[in-house]
């Protein structure tokens, strides 16, 4: 895997914990009751917008993979 791939593997590790912790807080009803509703949408509209963005990375990291097996396909002919 070249550099710049495994550097958006890391990049989605990271968002995928990210994600997490942010579903966690969103779904902590005592804690993000007390938030503000206008903080609330914003932190709705952040989390469709990080699940779309480790979408994305995570249809990058499949096409990487896609790419070396086909390589690896064509190098054994």
């Amino acid at each position: 895997m070249k550099a710049y791939q495994k550097r958006v593997v890391e990049e989605k590790r990271e968002l995928d914990k990210k994600l997490a912790k942010l579903h966690e807080f969103i779904n902590d009803e005592v804690v993000f009751r007390n938030v503000h509703i206008r903080e609330q949408e914003l932190l709705r509209r952040q989390e469709v917008l990080m699940e779309i963005y480790s979408e994305v990375l995570g249809e990058r990291i499949e096409a990487f993979n896609h790419d070396e097996r086909m390589a690896a396909l064509n190098h054994k002919r």
